[in-house]
């Protein structure tokens, strides 16, 4: 099959996987407690409160800030940042592209993130950090599910179509490792480490997280996942992974042969479905993407 005729077939298929009726969803800002072996998260603050798709939260690894995307009514998607110190919310990109995934790079100069274009091809980008509209374009040779920073150096990437394979990019060197493929949309750099971590799909509902570290580049098992959808997780410092089942919330302790527990949510948010987690650097902030029905 000829590169073009790929290239078509990939772009469509991204098309209809992002274009399809995005769900209504808010993001709740929590104050999070970490204990030994206790997590809680508490004081829920809606901080998007629209009727709509308010998605892919992202915290800066210093400042008080959350980066988000946000849907518009004829469903485009741009980047916004809610400060919870001041309470402010800024829009950091109105372009005619839709954005998805927003990452604050090592560097801490720019917002990377997937751009999706109307012939359905999806880049990944980075714009400066104060917003201006020009992105650098990283990748444009492939179609970009979602992406995550190991360092400065190198990325691991989700490329579509089915099976989804992970890549490992090193932007200095140019090269482009497939690693494996049946990986979920989850992936995280692990805190303190070069390393990110992703869930694959070993069989029918098992499912496993695992870490690859970029130098050198190896794969290991970190636990089996929970039982969910979409295996949406976040780190906590101390190497706790929170994770959704849509309904509740658990948590697991890496760094011994713990168990899930459920985490403690003090406030009204039950009997909707929980999906995308984020966790702040300093471990006391969590941002979760509820749905609105």
């Amino acid at each position: 099959m000829k590169k073009g005729l790929l290239l078509v077939i990939f772009s469509v298929f991204a098309l209809n996987y992002f274009l399809k009726a995005q769900p209504a969803t808010e993001i709740f800002l929590f104050d999070l407690s970490v204990k030994k072996n206790a997590v809680q998260i508490s004081n829920p603050v809606n901080i998007t409160n629209r009727r709509g798709y308010d998605n892919q939260p992202y915290f800066h690894p210093d400042k008080t800030i959350l980066y988000y995307v946000s849907e518009d009514s004829v469903g485009r998607t741009d980047i916004f940042q809610y400060n919870y110190l001041t309470k402010q919310t800024r829009r950091l990109t109105h372009t005619p592209e839709r954005e998805y995934s927003p990452t604050v790079t090592p560097d801490k100069r720019y917002i990377s993130c997937i751009i999706q274009r109307d012939n359905g091809a999806q880049d990944l980008g980075k714009y400066p950090i104060d917003g201006e509209a020009t992105p650098t374009i990283l990748i444009s040779d492939q179609v970009i599910g979602y992406h995550a920073w190991a360092d400065s150096q190198n990325a691991a990437v989700l490329a579509l179509p089915k099976p989804y394979s992970l890549h490992l990019i090193n932007f200095k060197t140019k090269k482009d490792s497939i690693l494996t493929d049946s990986v979920g949309r989850s992936l995280h750099k692990v805190p303190g480490e070069n390393a990110i971590s992703f869930v694959q799909q070993l069989k029918d509902n098992v499912w496993m997280i695992r870490k690859v570290v970029s130098e050198p580049m190896k794969i290991n098992d970190i636990t089996i996942s929970m039982l969910s959808k979409e295996h949406d997780m976040a780190w906590t410092p101390d190497l706790k992974i929170i994770m959704s089942n849509e309904s509740k919330l658990f948590f697991i302790n890496t760094k011994g042969k713990g168990e899930w527990k459920e985490v403690s949510i003090d406030g009204n948010i039950t009997g909707k479905s929980f999906t995308r987690i984020a966790v702040n650097n300093k471990g006391d902030k969590l941002a979760l993407v509820i749905s609105e029905d």
